[in-house]
């Protein structure tokens, strides 16, 4: 149930959905009326006045109708149409109210049909456009009977009709409270399956979110060390073959493949075990520029990083509440992404920032092809990637580590992507106010971000 503005992708079909079954009711309803009045209430008589004022206003609404279907199936002004079905069948309620009583009709009683079916089809704003018609109209066939703008019809009874403001002022306020209470009741109905429907979609996805870990878990723990024992010969045995004086340089250039294709593996187990067996952070006092710097540093030296400029600009001193090995992962996740969607000679930004607020941010911006909208609402789950040699595990990681520790992640995508991690000021110690460029090349992490850390 959608009641702000204007819906996009899936959300604009469901929406078409509902209007179309907005008016597949609208046809049923008048049809069954038509048959009703004309059989019971007109008693077959067809050639009245009332007969065909029903049967023009059937005949009306069947074509109006016929237009919205249209509109509807090519996915045109799906919210105006909305609202334009409401106020036409408030218009035909009140032409077929006319004929069958007036202010006092059972007809009256189809209002509240549409404010439901407002609701339902549009929420909140769907209800109260129902209701607001309602009124005008409602009140606008009392006064024109009233004031005989409208005449009586002739083949009704005059009893039937209220032809004073005192002989209407029971009906309308009978009749006009009565839609007030459907409308507000489908109103708060419709926004409460709305919040239900989102919290219960919510719960599925972490559900099945559960248990694809679960059986990554399983898969991720009876694999890891059969892949690392071997994996670790391979790379143990290629540092040695590489160090002989005898190889040729396309020898010693296929050893470097082989070196950073085992570094890969390496690191794509480390992922999927950090992902598959998550512990709670470890809070502690983190030096976060030192570590920024260290991450930059290894990532500027290893793989891709060698021909991709990485940078780190931020403060003098910055130091944050958090796990140390965490959120060295949820960085060195952040570069190393970057790195692999940008081309030589980009260049990838980390920046560490204290806001004026108290809290900081840590930014990782890449020049690399962006992201697409349809695909930032998946960007941080489990196995979802948009490149074609990914895993989809990386970010899945970074999010993790963020929830943990009670910190936000954004990301932006216009020329490049930028990844935001916002540190709440409660978890910020001090910083020294002398931000200045830092090129990374002070110290060097002995082991690798992507080096297992809980095992």
């Amino acid at each position: 149930m959608t009641t702000g503005g204007p819906p996009s992708g899936n959300i604009e079909q469901d929406l078409a959905l509902r209007l179309t079954r907005l008016v597949a009711l609208r046809l049923f309803v008048l049809t069954l009326f038509l048959a009703f009045v004309t059989l019971i209430y007109l008693r077959g008589q067809t050639g009245g006045f009332s007969s065909v004022v029903m049967f023009g206003t059937v005949a009306f609404a069947y074509a109006v109708s016929a237009i919205y279907a249209v509109l509807v199936r090519r996915g045109r002004w799906l919210w105006q149409v909305g609202f334009a079905q409401l106020v036409t069948d408030q218009l035909v309620w009140t032409a077929i109210a006319y004929v069958t009583g007036g202010i006092s009709s059972g007809g009256v009683s189809l209002y509240g049909l549409t404010c439901i079916a407002g609701a339902i089809a549009l929420g909140t704003r769907g209800a109260s456009v129902a209701l607001a018609a309602a009124a005008v109209c409602y009140v606008g066939l009392g006064a024109g009977v009233i004031y005989e703008l409208l005449p009586l019809p002739p083949d009704q009874s005059a009893e039937l009709y209220a032809t004073s403001w005192a002989s209407a002022a029971y009906p309308m306020l009978v009749n006009f409270s009565g839609l007030a209470l459907v409308a507000s009741m489908a109103g708060y109905l419709a926004e409460r399956l709305s919040s239900t429907g989102g919290d219960l979609a919510k719960a599925e996805a972490r559900a099945e979110q559960a248990e694809r870990l679960a059986a990554l878990g399983r898969l991720a723990t009876g694999l890891a060390h059969e892949i690392r024992n071997p994996l670790g010969g391979i790379a143990g045995s290629i540092e040695l073959l590489a160090t002989s004086p005898s190889l040729t340089e396309e020898e010693r250039r296929l050893c470097e493949i082989v070196q950073v294709e085992a570094d890969r593996l390496n690191a794509l187990v480390s992922d999927m075990l950090d992902l598959s067996r998550p512990r709670p952070p470890l809070i502690d006092e983190v030096d976060a520029v030192g570590m920024a710097r260290d991450v930059v540093l290894l990532a500027s030296r290893s793989g891709r990083g060698r021909d991709v400029n990485v940078t780190f600009n931020g403060p003098g001193s910055l130091r944050l509440r958090a796990d140390a090995a965490q959120l060295r992962q949820l960085l060195w996740n952040l570069v190393r992404n970057a790195v692999q969607v940008s081309s030589p000679g980009d260049e990838v930004r980390v920046e560490l920032v204290r806001q004026k607020s108290g809290a900081a941010t840590l930014a990782v911006a890449d020049a690399g092809p962006g992201i697409e909208p349809d695909a930032m609402a998946q960007i941080f789950d489990a196995f979802f990637t948009t490149r074609s040699h990914g895993t989809g595990v990386g970010l899945a990681v970074v999010k993790r580590i963020v929830d943990a520790h009670g910190f936000s992640i954004g990301v932006t995508s216009e020329h490049g992507a930028t990844f935001t991690v916002t540190v709440p000021a409660a978890s910020v110690f001090s910083e020294i106010e002398a931000d200045r460029r830092v090129p990374g090349s002070e110290t060097l992490l002995e082991r690798a971000p992507d080096a297992p850390v809980d095992e």
